[in-house]
């Protein structure tokens, strides 16, 4: 009678057999692209962009980059099949301090970083669905156009941190988020000891981590005790974000899925407020009842004495089917109700941005391929159309003449191939 095989693993303990499967299904998903490091990021790179993409991003021919090139004029391409040049993104930054410099009556265009006299843009990207999604690409889409931005994640559970691989949310690290600058205790830090960088040239990260959520108990706490006085948790994240004005052009602050104190903070520091929405009626009331909370918290940091007073508040149609009949009508309605302060893009229901997502990477970091490029396009356009759309306010608070929409409508009509709204989708 034959023997019975014996299981190599009949001897494990309890603990044993549970990390092994743990650690067998870490390496399957990461063989397939889909997982990064716990607790920290891979060593995660950015692809170059080839010498088309770059002209389109930078508004330039093809032909002139190849000829500053040839004439040994910015940063050295790389090579690669058939002499095809390509440009890491610091490579495109160098190319615009050198363009900004060479061609000085078209320096904003080329370098948008914001002069003396221009203020810090703070933009609070508050409730809503596609939340993390629409802070995510807003904040890469500003580094691709060459400017200097901080995210900043509120949320307890790092959503936008994990996108660019930080997972501190879930491992006691010590003051790596925005709690290391706002935190009671006599332990409070400069925010700088929380910045991260990224591997976009140009865009720093403050993770999310578990030490809000003990933050916002701690907020609560004083709130009771105190008669209901607004905690300064918002005062201390000015004063935070004030700290590295000088180093940045915009901060986008991803606020956490539910009202919390530190959001409120994040609106009082804001300076612009994005609000999104799906377009069926259930999400347009629960934004509804979202534009009470948040008058609610203005209206507490007013009674606290102190003024707000935004450069914007807009709002953005998120998960859009164009084709669905009742969503084009709940658009109407949605512009009907808030006339111009709401986009005029609007971000499409995508695959490609969910199969992205799987990959733990943007649409931006991925070539069309990687999706498929029918999907990538449709993507690329309504998601950078949107950028375009917040950058144009920018400039706008800036005293700028509006720069990107104008520069997708020039290129729409003289019918090149991606304008600027589908810049990367070659």
């Amino acid at each position: 009678m034959p023997q019975p095989v014996s299981s190599p693993y009949e001897k494990e303990t309890t603990s044993e057999r549970i990390q092994r499967q743990g650690e067998e299904l870490w390496d399957r998903v990461r063989a397939r692209g889909a997982a990064i490091n716990y607790p920290f990021p891979d060593h995660m790179t950015l692809r170059s962009f080839s010498l088309g993409e770059v002209a389109e991003i930078l508004s330039v021919s093809d032909s002139y980059l190849r000829q500053l090139s040839i004439d040994g004029l910015g940063p050295t391409p790389e090579l690669g099949t058939a002499g095809r040049r390509s440009y890491t993104l610091r490579q495109i930054n160098e190319l615009r301090a050198y363009l900004a410099s060479a061609r000085p009556k078209e320096a904003l265009k080329f370098c948008p970083r914001r002069r003396e006299g221009e203020k810090l843009q703070i933009i609070s990207v508050a409730a809503g669905p596609a939340r993390t999604t629409t802070a995510f690409y807003l904040v890469q889409g500003l580094a691709l156009q060459g400017f200097r931005v901080l995210a900043v994640d509120l949320d307890p559970k790092g959503s936008l941190s994990e996108m660019f691989g930080y997972f501190s949310s879930i491992i006691p690290v010590h003051n790596a988020s925005m709690y290391a600058a706002v935190r009671y205790d006599d332990y409070r830090a400069s925010i700088r000891t929380a910045i991260r960088s990224t591997h976009f040239d140009g865009l720093d990260l403050v993770p999310g981590s578990f030490e809000l959520g003990e933050f916002e108990q701690e907020s609560s706490r004083r709130y009771r005790s105190e008669g209901l006085r607004l905690p300064d948790a918002s005062v201390r994240m000015v004063s935070a974000i004030k700290d590295v004005e000088a180093d940045y052009d915009v901060v986008v602050i991803h606020c956490a899925p539910e009202y919390s104190f530190l959001t409120v903070g994040a609106f009082e520091a804001a300076t612009g407020v994005l609000v999104m929405v799906r377009p069926q009626l259930a999400d347009i009331a629960s934004m509804a009842m979202f534009l009470n909370v948040f008058s609610h918290s203005v209206s507490l940091i007013e009674k606290a004495g102190r003024s707000v007073n935004y450069d914007f508040i807009k709002f953005l149609v998120t998960r859009h089917d164009p084709r669905d009949v009742s969503e084009q009508e709940t658009v109407a309605l949605l512009r009907d109700s808030l006339g111009d302060d709401l986009l005029t893009a609007t971000v499409w229901e995508s695959n490609a941005i969910r199969e992205a997502r799987l990959k733990n990477r943007s649409l931006y970091e991925l070539s069309a391929g990687a999706v498929g490029r029918s999907a990538y396009e449709q993507a690329m356009e309504s998601l950078n159309s949107t950028n375009a759309e917040v950058m144009d306010i920018i400039s706008e608070v800036w005293g700028r003449p509006p720069i990107y929409v104008s520069q997708v409508s020039r290129s729409t009509t003289a019918g090149k191939a991606k304008p600027p709204s589908r810049r990367l989708s070659q």
